[in-house]
C-alpha cells in the first residue's frame, strides 16, 4: 500500500515539473544598444568658386638710365603703393585632405610711385605704377575641415606705366608671382581668405624723347629700364558651386 500511494505522490509532482515549464517564460531584458557618436561632417573643397578680392599693394620701381652728355649713368630706386580691388573665378579638387586648384584674378589697381627728380634728374621727374594687375596661379593646400592652407605660384600681367618729363606709355608686361594663403569655410559654400603674393614683372626697355631729355643728350632720345616688383596683401570672399 505504501508503495502505491509513494508512486502516486511521484507521478503527481513529475506532471506538476512537466506543466510548469509549459509555462511562457518572460524574455530576457534587452541590452542597451551601443552608443554612436555623432560626427560632424567634413567640408568638401572641390568645387567651381566665384569671389571679390581687394587689399594694398606696395613695391619698388627701379629706374636705370645711361649717361648722357650733361648727367652720369643714374639708377635708383622709388617706392609705390596703393589700394587694389577685383573679381577672382577658380577651381578646387579634393582628395583626403589634400586639395590643388586653379585660380584667376583681375583688380584694378592703384599702385603707383611717387614723382622724384632724385633718380630721374635728366629727365626732371620719373614716376612707375599699373592700373590693372592679373594673376593666373596654381594652388595646393592642406585641408583641415573646414580650414584651408595653401601655396600659390603662377603668372603675373599688369600694364606697367612708366612717366619721364610728364610723359607716360603704358607697357603690358609678363612676370611671375608666387605667395600663400588661408582660407576659412565660414558658412555652407561661402569662404573667406586672406593671402600675401609676390609679384615681379620683370624688365621695360624704352627711351624717352621729350625735349627735357632730348636736350641733356645731345638731341637724341634717353634710353632707359624699368624694373617693378609688388607685394600684395588681400583678403577675399568666394562662393563655391559644387561638383
Amino acid at each position: 500500500m505504501k508503495r502505491i500511494l509513494f508512486a502516486a505522490i511521484l507521478s503527481v509532482a513529475t506532471a506538476g515539473g512537466a506543466g510548469a515549464a509549459d509555462i511562457a517564460q518572460p524574455p530576457p531584458p534587452e541590452a542597451p544598444g551601443a552608443y554612436v557618436p555623432l560626427v560632424p561632417p567634413v567640408y568638401n573643397w572641390g568645387g567651381v568658386y566665384i569671389g571679390i578680392n581687394g587689399g594694398w599693394g606696395w613695391g619698388d620701381g627701379k629706374w636705370s638710365l645711361p649717361e648722357t652728355v650733361a648727367f652720369p649713368a643714374l639708377s635708383g630706386t622709388v617706392n609705390d603703393n596703393g589700394a587694389i580691388i577685383g573679381g577672382t573665378l577658380g577651381v578646387n579638387y579634393q582628395t583626403d585632405a589634400f586639395v590643388f586648384g586653379l585660380e584667376g584674378d583681375l583688380d584694378y589697381s592703384g599702385i603707383n610711385t611717387d614723382t622724384t627728380s632724385t633718380v630721374c634728374a635728366v629727365s626732371g621727374n620719373c614716376q612707375t605704377g599699373n592700373n590693372w594687375l592679373s594673376t593666373v596661379r596654381a594652388r595646393a593646400g592642406y585641408a583641415s575641415n573646414n580650414v584651408l592652407f595653401y601655396g600659390t605660384a603662377g603668372g603675373a600681367f599688369a600694364n606697367m606705366q612708366t612717366t619721364l618729363s610728364g610723359v607716360t606709355t603704358s607697357h603690358t608686361q609678363a612676370g611671375w608671382t608666387v605667395g600663400a594663403g588661408v582660407e576659412w569655410a565660414f558658412y555652407n559654400n561661402w569662404t573667406a581668405k586672406l593671402e600675401y603674393l609676390f609679384v615681379d614683372l620683370n624688365t621695360v626697355n624704352a627711351a624717352c624723347s621729350t625735349a627735357v631729355c632730348t636736350a641733356n643728350n645731345g638731341g637724341a632720345s634717353v634710353p632707359f629700364n624699368v624694373g617693378l616688383t609688388e607685394n600684395l596683401m588681400r583678403a577675399g570672399v568666394n562662393y563655391k558651386f559644387n561638383f
